[in-house]
């Protein structure tokens, strides 16, 4: 069948489901890896990789919507929550700042005793005392979260949002988009339209954002499928999505822990990562982790059909207290990026470039 594949993909022909379920179950992993490189450089015909300097912290850990992957968050009142002040959020934002970051990637919990204009001030300080950073703030559940306590709608606290300035969004809280998977992993979260919603009206409002994906779990590849299709779909739309950015569940103290039994390793990795670029035909981008898969792993990933290597990540909590920890500094990113025979160069939340080393 990778013949066949092949032969649509270099016609400018769009995979079907089927196509994309044998991506995932039984094409061989080298030729479909090849096929992936081929098809990024004839999207990115230079020898470029592009990263972000970046960070990634958290303003609360206090959530009532009880995922069952996550080993972050602490219940209202535990003697473990916590919340940040405004200022205190700023000052990492400034930490982040001084050492180069252009983007600050802003998650929490649903916390309900948050109010609309906690969220508000620190886009507008941040725009206002770090106008060199982005404020990548807020996944698709924390903005339908703030539309519940404001009682505003969606689309409203996305336009206050907007004024505020915010111009884009991260992707997490996808996860897999099936209503089977949401079902048995976050059921408070509701199905797939939960997150699609927010998107939809982000890009409808000129928001850009990532999609993503958070595979290794309780998923079939019928729902990673389905995950597909309703992204390729939204794409369709507006165009809205900058990348597509993969990562391996880490089931370190959470509650799926005891369901998972065998870890997903580099060569699942490596097949989402290619067959991703074949069936999303219309994301341009198609982010490598060395952060959730490891450096070297990372590395290869940039010969599978990947031209982006992610951020510096100079904070980062949510893997962390799932026990699982990489870092990296810039000089090693470029060195990493390198040494995979690549040019390294620096983007902006946007892809736009900034630097080319």
């Amino acid at each position: 069948m990778l013949a066949e594949i092949r032969a649509k993909v270099e016609a400018g022909k769009r995979l079907d489901r089927a196509e994309g379920r044998w991506l995932l179950t039984d094409a061989p992993l080298v030729e479909l890896g090849a096929l992936a490189q081929e098809t990024r450089f004839r999207l990115h015909p230079e020898r470029q990789v592009s990263f972000v300097i970046d960070s990634n912290p958290n303003y609360t850990n206090v959530c009532v919507t009880d995922c069952q992957f996550c080993a972050f968050y602490r219940k209202p009142g535990d003697s473990e929550a916590w919340t940040l002040t405004v200022e205190q959020v700023l000052e990492k934002i400034d930490s982040a700042a001084r050492n180069g970051a252009t983007t600050v990637l802003l998650q929490g919990g649903h916390n309900p005793a948050l109010p609309l204009d906690y969220y508000l001030s620190l886009v507008t300080e941040t725009r206002r005392r770090f106008p060199e950073v982005t404020p990548h703030f807020f996944t698709a559940s924390e903005i339908m979260t703030m539309a519940e306590v404001s009682r505003l709608s969606m689309p409203e606290v996305l336009a206050r949002l907007k004024a505020a300035g915010q111009t884009t969004l991260p992707g997490g809280g996808a996860e897999v988009l099936s209503e089977r998977v949401r079902k048995r992993i976050e059921p408070k979260k509701g199905g797939p339209r939960a997150w699609l919603d927010v998107h939809r009206e982000a890009h409808r409002q000129g928001f850009r954002s990532t999609a993503t994906m958070m595979y290794g779990h309780v998923e079939l590849p019928e729902d990673v499928v389905d995950h597909w299709e309703f992204i390729r779909d939204l794409q369709d739309e507006h165009g809205g999505f900058t990348a597509f950015v993969p990562w391996s569940f880490k089931p370190g103290n959470t509650l799926l822990e005891k369901w998972i039994k065998t870890y997903k390793g580099p060569n699942a990795y490596l097949r989402m990562l290619a067959a991703s670029r074949l069936y999303l035909d219309n994301f341009a981008h198609v982010q490598a982790s060395w952060f959730s898969e490891g450096k070297r792993t990372g590395q290869v990933a940039l010969h599978w059909g990947s031209d982006d290597f992610g951020g510096t990540l100079f904070e980062e909590n949510v893997h962390a207290a799932a026990d699982f920890v990489n870092k990296v500094t810039v000089d090693e990113i470029i060195a990493l990026i390198r040494e995979a025979g690549f040019t390294p160069v620096q983007r902006t939340t946007e892809y736009e470039i900034l630097k080319v080393y």
